[in-house]
């Protein structure tokens, strides 16, 4: 078993050492997790992508999705854990965008998308079926053209499951943010918000040992 497995991890160092030859901006840490080897990689002409130490995700077949267009820019802090055993994890950085996961992130089968820029702090949890997007994806109308705003996570702070945190949101930090939620405005630090749309409704205290 011990003799497969490292017969496995070192068939998935020699993918991603291919990976990096193919994209020159591409840097995966040397203790990032061999399973990386499994993920979709869809990169760019240009693309920036930045995996730190310690980063870990399951052995899910193609289950995390790395989209990067040409000129995007994707930095996954260190030990950040991507989890795909409940739903496939997405991060899709668009032209020019950037896309900033900050360390010990946890990333639970969720999607998120940068048009302009969208950042998580220190240890923010994200939980499954939740969506962050900075921008509204389209056009509205013929005379409204598409809006782009950039969000930003604080640190600590922890967004449930079936979440939606749209353009322009700032959430501060210690902060929950109750299951599907649609957030369309800013969350002071250390608030426990939740509804449609989403509003603080209470106090959170220090997360900064919470674990997950």
């Amino acid at each position: 078993m011990r003799v497969a497995l490292r017969a496995i991890r070192a068939r998935d160092r020699r993918r991603l050492a291919r990976l990096a030859r193919a994209h020159p901006g591409v840097a995966i840490h040397p203790g990032a997790s061999t399973n990386l080897a499994v993920a979709r990689f869809e990169l760019g002409p240009g693309a920036r992508v930045e995996i730190g130490d310690g980063v870990v995700t399951e052995r899910t077949p193609r289950a995390l999705r790395i989209h990067v267009a040409a000129g995007g820019e994707l930095r996954i802090g260190a030990g950040t854990w991507l989890r795909t055993e409940v739903e496939g994890v997405q991060l899709v950085v668009y032209p020019g965008a950037r896309m900033t996961i900050g360390a010990d992130g946890f990333l639970n089968g969720c999607f998120l998308s940068a048009k302009s820029e969208l950042a998580t702090g220190l240890r923010t949890w994200i939980g499954p079926g939740s969506r962050v997007y900075d921008a509204d994806q389209h056009d509205i109308d013929a005379e409204t053209p598409e809006r782009r705003a950039p969000v930003r996570i604080g640190d600590f702070t922890w967004i449930a499951s079936g979440v939606t945190v749209l353009k322009g949101v700032t959430i501060g930090s210690h902060c929950v943010v109750g299951a599907h939620s649609l957030v369309t405005s800013d969350v002071p630090d250390h608030a426990l918000a939740f509804g449609v749309p989403a509003r603080a409704r209470g106090r959170v205290g220090d997360r900064s040992s919470v674990r997950p």
